[in-house]
């Protein structure tokens, strides 16, 4: 009897003990917002370990082999890091690509400010509409898009057979087509509609208060623009620049069609490495320094900016 008093006793501790531990845990996750927002993104951050993390692993592993035909040498070298910084035509590359992407964000943002402005301060009924209207001409696809401004701008394309038929050139205009010219026009209406809505939830945000004590303090619609709506807009201004230049340093597909090789960028030489060269190694290696090299830039960036807009406020 004594045995099993001792076994009942000890199950009964293992059990207040399992309901203590259950208590205090879930106490703590009704306690801790952090916990809870983070159980609601875990099976998102699941699916991003193993789709994002893993592949980018593999792939900084697979930078430091060799390939040899069809096989790979798993021996670790920086043989292809050293060729990324001693080829000439690499840094080229990505200086380029740095520029044109760097040109796309420029006028992204020039484009989609005063769109996103105009909707948060001069629309007042079916904001949502308009918003809608605006990213319309988006839902068609990328590609379809692309070859849109190949024909646009090709040598007997709109505006270069628009501009013959109205006398202003005697030939079709060469820098339209086939250069950074058009693949920084093509990128840019690519993801204009990506940069509107950052800069217009920003906008959305301010105190319309402000404007009004700006008006009553002498401030005339420059001023006041200048001294608070785009201050308070810069967040929204920041995310739109980080959100365009990140992805479109990386773009291929449109230089490819419209940019002919003077608007070849660093992200077609490693497609190359991946398809036609067939030496993985080299094309990771390239990958990852350009990750690098915007990773860099991009927080450079975000941290310059940030600060600067802490000290406005």
């Amino acid at each position: 009897m004594s045995n099993k008093g001792a076994i009942i006793n000890s199950r009964s501790q293992s059990s207040d003990q399992g309901k203590s531990w259950r208590s205090r845990f879930r106490a703590l996750f009704l306690r801790s917002e952090a916990i809870r927002g983070y159980s609601l993104l875990s099976p998102t951050l699941l699916v991003m370990l193993f789709s994002m993390c893993v592949p980018f692993g593999i792939m900084v592993i697979m930078s430091f082999w060799t390939q040899h035909g069809f096989e790979f040498d798993t021996t670790l070298t920086t043989a292809n890091y050293e060729k990324t910084i001693e080829r000439a035509v690499y840094t080229k590359l990505l200086i380029r690509s740095l520029w044109i992407s760097g040109a796309c964000t420029l006028a992204t943002v020039l484009l989609s400010y005063p769109m996103a402005y105009f909707v948060a301060f001069h629309v007042h009924r079916r904001k949502l509409l308009w918003i809608i209207l605006m990213t319309l001409p988006f839902w068609t696809s990328y590609l379809l898009r692309i070859f849109t401004w190949k024909i646009i701008l090709g040598f007997n394309g709109a505006i270069n057979s628009g501009l013959m038929a109205l006398g202003l050139t005697d030939a079709p205009l060469d820098f339209l087509i086939y250069s950074p010219t058009a693949v920084v026009i093509t990128l840019t209406h690519a993801w204009v509609a990506f940069a509107i809505l950052p800069i217009y939830v920003s906008l959305e945000k301010i105190d319309r208060s402000l404007l009004e004590a700006a008006t009553d303090l002498g401030d005339g619609p420059v001023a006041r623009f200048l001294r608070v709506t785009l201050p308070l807009s810069l967040p929204g201004v920041i995310a739109s620049s980080v959100l365009i230049f990140v992805p479109t340093v990386g773009d291929y597909v449109t230089p490819a069609l419209v940019g002919g090789p003077d608007g070849l960028m660093l992200a077609n030489i490693i497609q190359v490495h991946f398809g036609n060269i067939n030496d993985w190694p080299m094309g990771s290696a390239l990958s990852i320094a350009m990750m690098l090299v915007v990773g860099l830039l991009a927080f450079s960036f975000a941290l310059i900016t940030g600060r600067f807009t802490r000290r406005i406020k």
